[in-house]
């Protein structure tokens, strides 16, 4: 069974990372980045004519340059600059940075590795075309679009009927059912409701007009754990900080968890809290984080009205309501949902991801606010990291010095 190709634009992918990359391509190109790929669930088995199909698509994917009104479109956006945009022009995906294999009880095995301005790129194409890949090779794909286009019937009706009064963003590409129902989710949720705001894939928000959202993910907080000059347990300050000087306030939403919020929180001073817009939740209790983060603006004397918190942590619209009805009165919320939107079908939709390991040759790793979605291939380096993080946390705001730890 031989698949149209998935990905046709490389502006398929998560506005992010064009953000992230922007920062990398100006400060930070002399890092080199190993990434991985898990599958969360259980008893999930590739086949060899899967990993053929993959491979062929990652082939094809490398073939693909940014096409002169894409590059136009990019420019457009009012924070992507010129000289990055001209880089654009140059990059393309290398496929040498690239190596998938099928372990024999049927693990899928991908690890991309290069600089890491480059290897960041692959993330969100390699989890469209292997979720695309899957679906249509396991099931029968018009089976699993009938009870998708059931389910968005619905998911339509709600919106509109006055069951769900919240707005929020598509975020829903990197495990979408295939390229094709996206399209049609984006178009029928941005035409057909007024509750879509946008979304993050940029593709679609170049065809139907809307509004590409995103600012940046974990991997742009690890990465900086990489860095020798800085300690581990400020990688949030640094990162902010140069985030900062590249946007001067735009683009502005800030991500907690990657090292606990908590941690978070202590770098997320007066000057911090002023000069982001708000914060993305996306590990732990929503409800608990957001009432630490209301209180983490009073603290400081700024009114959480004038502050967004963005939810974008595995979201059905249930949720998002219970979670819209209890703040919505106490500051702006929004919402990023994604594979609800996309891949909500009579099957279990996987949660697949690809992670950043290592830069550098260093080991980088993400303690969340949730059990489980962490993920770190060297355990010795997670136990030094969070005493690291402990530390600071529970002997206060003293500079560590200088890294100690070495990798064996």
């Amino acid at each position: 069974m031989k698949l149209d190709p998935i990905v046709i634009s490389l502006l398929d992918t998560d506005l992010y990372k064009f953000n992230m990359n922007q920062v990398i391509f100006h400060k930070h190109t002399d890092l080199c980045g190993e990434y991985y790929f898990k599958c969360r669930n259980e008893n999930v088995k590739f086949t060899p004519e899967m990993v053929e199909e993959i491979e062929e698509q990652v082939d094809y994917l490398c073939s693909l340059r940014f096409r002169k009104d894409e590059l136009e479109y990019l420019g457009s956006i009012r924070f992507i600059k010129p000289d990055y945009v001209e880089f654009l022009k140059l990059w393309h995906p290398l496929r040498e940075y690239v190596d998938i294999k099928l372990e024999d009880d049927g693990t899928l095995v991908i690890a991309v590795k290069g600089p890491l301005f480059s290897a960041m790129q692959f993330e969100i194409y390699l989890l469209e075309i292997v979720n695309e890949v899957y679906f249509r090779m396991k099931y029968d794909y018009n089976v699993l679009r009938k009870s998708a286009e059931e389910r968005l019937d619905q998911k339509i009706a709600d919106l509109n009927s006055g069951k769900y009064n919240f707005k929020f963003a598509e975020f829903g590409c990197r495990r979408r059912l295939s390229r094709e129902w996206e399209d049609e989710v984006i178009k029928r949720l941005a035409t057909e409701t007024d509750k879509c705001v946008g979304t993050s894939c940029v593709y679609f928000a170049k065809k139907y007009n809307l509004v590409p959202i995103g600012t940046y993910a974990h991997e742009f907080v690890q990465m900086y754990q990489g860095i020798d000059s800085i300690p581990l347990a400020y990688t949030n300050y640094y990162a902010m900080k140069d985030w900062f000087a590249e946007y001067n306030g735009d683009n502005g939403t800030a991500l907690t968890d990657t090292l606990t919020t908590d941690l978070f929180l202590m770098d997320f001073g007066r000057s911090m809290v002023n000069n982001y817009q708000g914060v993305r939740h996306d590990s732990g209790d929503p409800f608990e984080w957001g009432e630490k983060l209301i209180k983490h603006y009073e603290s400081f004397g700024v009114d959480p009205k004038t502050k967004q918190l963005l939810f974008s942590d595995s979201l059905d619209f249930d949720r998002a309501e219970k979670i819209y009805q209890y703040f919505k009165d106490r500051t702006k919320v929004s919402f990023g949902i994604g594979t609800f939107v996309t891949n909500d079908t009579c099957e279990e939709p996987l949660n697949i991801v690809i992670k950043l390991q290592y830069v550098n040759g260093r080991p980088v790793a993400k303690i969340s606010d949730s059990e489980g979605k962490g993920m770190c291939m060297d355990g010795e380096y997670l136990k030094y990291l969070k005493s690291s993080v402990d530390f600071r946390l529970h002997r206060g705001d003293v500079h560590s010095g200088e890294r100690k730890f070495v990798e064996n």
